[in-house]
């Protein structure tokens, strides 16, 4: 069991004080600046009574005090929990309930606590409001580093020394969709963090002039995965607050980036956009996943000069698994590379029989990045963790060289612009509709986005209901990004079914095979 100590950025301030630590919005910090607001946070986070093992949930976008809030947890001990601001009241509020937070963090003071059951926050969650089964106390995360809390002082000579840890300690539990629709809260190690890191570099390589442009959101495993490379390399993280075409190019243009996250609906884009031109020189790597890419994009990419690096992974290995570089993606177009360092693959049968080479099977991951556990969910833990393998639900096949090709991301799941939807989810809130009797949602291919969401519905008999009024119901439970749009919703009399009497997904999908969007329309 790896030793090792849980300040990291601590242990890079010390090192390399002056180096770039961030650049966000024209502002730049150094890790030794970094380290400094990141222990005004911790000690905020100790005058508001938590402590080591606590879990504090985080409702931020991204900004340089968020990237020193992820050290700042880990500094005093405690568990972050990422909390996806996309998502409704509802879909926040259940998450909530799960982990039973000592804190939550939001970027504005509440706007409103109530009797300490009723929270609602302001900005860019302005009309949110959670309800959790227990009372959450909340603070703002621009006013956590004051020098306002009583006590200050005194909390927070718990946490000033770093102490040891093993490596399979929790640093976060990031939230990923399950196949019941209920939330699995992943549980992501130091360890995890740690190995994927060194696995990673081992594949990329690392340059101490690096910077790593990340349009990724910090409540995504990938966005947290950077901030931690980056503070373990010595290397700075180019931040933004969100993807926007233009920024992108710009940042890419003025501010001399080497690296960069992208999902394919981003890629897509980018080589349709006419404000891009060219990529820079200097840029070496474009990591590419959270979906499936198609190989004309793949080829497209890399006759306009893009180091692209198809890669394969899960919220449940710390991000990478296997990764592609771009001499692989030329040599066999729409393989995902072979597995990382210390990483292992296989495919295998319905019984968990190893394929051999060539056979498609389900993937499955084994490794030091691999999650031990779900957050309060044996069940889950049981079914995806076994004797050490991590059964992804994933579709794929390893060629004769061990090169990984992903057929198919994980049963029935759609992937759009990066994000999960998992058709049970949006089945189970449309059900809660007076009217309808049942429903069936499908993935649309779609070249931009990937997939869209698409619903059969059929309704109780002597009831009606428009699309817009039923869109209007989900909207209040459900993400936007989970919404099918009104020409991607058919009523119909009955769902076709198997032999087995089960829904056939297939067919429901050939009903909407003649169906076409405008631009406009094709905005989540």
């Amino acid at each position: 069991m790896l030793s090792m100590k849980k300040d990291w950025l601590r242990w890079r301030a010390l090192a390399t004080p002056s180096k770039e630590a961030a650049e966000f919005e024209g502002r730049s910090v150094s890790y030794g600046e970094l380290d400094r607001l990141a222990d005004g946070q911790a000690a905020g986070l100790a005058a508001n009574g938590v402590q080591a093992g606590d879990r504090v949930a985080a409702l931020v976008e991204n900004s340089i005090e968020a990237i020193a809030f992820v050290h700042s947890v880990a500094r005093i001990g405690a568990v972050l929990v990422p909390l996806n601001s996309r998502l409704t009241a509802v879909e926040i509020a259940r998450q909530v309930d799960l982990v039973e937070p000592a804190l939550m963090v939001a970027d504005e003071e509440p706007a409103g606590v109530g009797d300490g059951n009723e929270w609602r926050g302001s900005g860019p969650i302005s009309d949110i409001q959670i309800i959790p089964a227990v009372p959450l106390k909340t603070v703002s995360l621009s006013g956590l580093a004051e020098d306002e809390y009583p006590g200050r002082r005194d909390a927070g000579r718990k946490w000033q020394e770093s102490l040891p840890l093993e490596e399979d300690q929790v640093q976060s539990i990031v939230f990923t969709s399950g196949s019941t629709g209920k939330p699995k809260g992943v549980q992501l190690s130091f360890g995890n963090h740690f190995w994927n890191a060194t696995a990673s570099a081992f594949r990329l390589g690392v340059d101490p002039k690096d910077r790593w442009l990340s349009c990724m959101p910090l409540y995504h495993v990938s966005g947290i995965a950077v901030v931690f490379r980056s503070c373990l390399y010595g290397t700075a993280v180019v931040l933004r607050r969100r993807f926007e075409i233009e920024a992108f190019q710009r940042s890419l243009r003025e501010v001399r980036v080497t690296q960069t996250s992208l999902v394919p609906t981003m890629l897509h884009r980018l080589m349709h956009s006419s404000t891009v031109t060219k990529w820079p020189k200097s840029l070496r790597t474009v990591l590419l996943g959270g979906a499936a890419a198609t190989p004309e994009l793949l080829q497209a990419a890399l006759e306009s000069g893009v180091p692209v690096n198809p890669s394969y992974g899960l919220t449940e290995t710390a991000t990478q698994a296997a990764t592609a570089l771009p001499a692989d993606v030329r040599r066999k177009p729409g393989s995902v590379g072979r597995p990382l360092l210390f990483t292992e693959l296989r495919i295998a049968d319905a019984e968990g029989r190893s394929l051999p080479a060539g056979e498609i099977g389900e993937i499955l991951v084994r490794g030091p990045q691999v999650t031990r556990a779900y957050f309060r969910n044996p069940d889950a833990t049981a079914l995806a963790l076994r004797e050490g393998w991590l059964h992804t639900g994933d579709m794929g096949r390893l060629d004769g060289d061990g090169d990984l090709f992903v057929l198919q991301r994980r049963t029935d799941m759609i992937v759009s612009g990066g994000e999960n939807i998992y058709p049970v989810e949006v089945e189970a809130v449309l059900r809660e509709h007076p009217a309808v009797a049942d429903v069936c949602v499908v993935g649309l291919p779609d070249e931009e986005w990937g997939q869209r969401c698409a619903a059969a519905v059929q309704l109780h008999a002597g009831e009606t209901v428009t699309r817009d009024a039923l869109l209007a119901f989900s909207r209040k439970r459900l993400a936007g990004y989970k919404q099918p749009s009104a020409k991607h919703i058919r009523f119909v009399e009955a769902l076709p079914e198997t032999a087995s009497g089960k829904i056939a997904r297939r067919a429901v999908r050939t009903m909407f095979e003649d169906v076409t969007l405008t631009q406009e329309e094709c905005q989540p």
